[in-house]
């Protein structure tokens, strides 16, 4: 566990909640998206970058989810969600998702987004800030 988060150190941790799990008694692949998006937004608020969204109306956009399921989760768990970045772009970066298992001491589930930086005045992509770039940076994986 110390490694895993001294590798993530912008993370997320989740309780699996009984509701999350399906008729195969395991949390249901929809739900992994959520905690994706949990964490998304707590890395989000950790780098400021949704502060201004109300003054700028510029902000995050998904264009693309991917998940690869690597072992089961069930309930009772805890999760820890660590986020990494990659591919910076001028306009678009994708975060990545790691899901680590207290109970099985394992990464069960890895998973990925495309982030678009976009103008919701314009309805057109928007340039990343040099502040965001600088955030970005910091949490690239090397």
């Amino acid at each position: 566990m110390d490694k895993f988060l001294e590798q993530y150190p912008i993370n997320t941790t989740i309780n699996v909640a009984w509701g999350e799990m399906d008729a195969l008694q395991h949390v249901n692949n929809v739900v992994y998206f959520r905690y994706f998006e949990t964490a998304r937004i707590d890395f989000f608020n950790q780098i400021n970058l949704l502060e201004d969204i109300q003054k700028t109306a510029i902000g995050p956009v998904i264009s693309e989810n991917q998940a690869r399921y690597k072992r089961p989760v069930t309930f009772p768990d805890t999760l820890v969600v660590g986020v990494s970045i990659s591919d910076i772009n001028d306009d678009r970066f994708m975060m990545h998702y790691h899901v680590f298992s207290q109970t099985q001491q394992a990464v069960t589930t890895i998973g990925s987004s495309q982030v678009v930086m976009f103008n919701f005045k314009t309805g057109q992509k928007a340039q990343l800030t040099p502040q965001l770039l600088d955030a970005l940076e910091t949490y690239k994986l090397v």
